[in-house]
């Protein structure tokens, strides 16, 4: 029975960790995404004509991104912007619009 509590404490502990981990991902996400927000909107919801990211698709949003930085889709500050952050950046922008509805 001792060695069950154990065991049970661990995992617990495992999944506190985990849980740790994806917060911080989360957050560090939040973080980077905050920079969209001057002309994206805050939390990427747009009022204007420059588009809204929140609730984007995320393979939408990991491809425009990439797009922007290799070029082949024309921009004037969304390069500059995209050359910043590498593909998992991109990809943990990408869930975090995705889940903002």
């Amino acid at each position: 029975m001792k060695n069950n509590k154990i065991t049970l404490a661990c995992v617990g502990l495992v999944g506190l960790a985990v849980s740790g981990i994806a917060g911080a991902v989360d957050a560090r996400a939040r973080f980077m995404a905050a920079n969209c927000s001057y002309c994206h909107g805050p939390d990427g919801k747009s009022h204007g004509a420059i588009p809204s990211l929140a609730g984007l698709e995320p393979g939408y949003f990991v491809k425009q991104m990439k797009a922007f930085q290799d070029g082949s889709r024309p921009a004037t500050v969304m390069k500059k912007h995209a050359n910043g952050y590498t593909d998992a950046e991109f990809e943990a922008m990408a869930k975090y619009f995705a889940a903002i509805k």
